[in-house]
C-alpha cells in the first residue's frame, strides 16, 4: 500500500492509525526527508505532529525497524537505516 509523505493520520479508518504512521513515515524516508544513518525525530515530536499516543509512535517504529527501514541505538535514538 502506498502512503502520501503529506498524510495524516485518519482515525476512524479501518487501518491502525500505526500502520497508517508507519507507512507515513517509510514514505518520507523514501522522499528523503530523513537520510541514512540520521536520526528521525523523536517519540514526542510525532506525537506532537501526527496527534496520536506515545504507545502508537512506538508501535510504528516497531515495524519499521522489523522492516529494516529504521535501527535504534539505545539512548541515542531512532535512525534510518543506511
Amino acid at each position: 500500500m502506498e502512503f502520501d509523505p503529506d498524510a495524516s493520520i485518519e482515525h476512524g479508518a479501518p487501518l491502525p492509525p500505526y500502520r497508517q504512521l508507519a507507512g507515513i513515515l517509510a514514505a518520507r524516508i523514501g522522499r528523503g526527508d530523513w537520510q541514512p544513518n540520521r536520526s528521525i525525530p523523536s517519540e514526542l515530536r510525532l506525537v506532537q505532529e501526527y496527534g496520536v499516543a506515545r504507545a502508537t509512535v512506538r508501535r510504528a517504529v516497531a515495524v519499521l525497524v522489523d522492516q529494516g527501514v529504521l535501527f535504534v541505538v539505545p539512548q541515542r535514538g531512532t535512525f534510518v537505516k543506511p
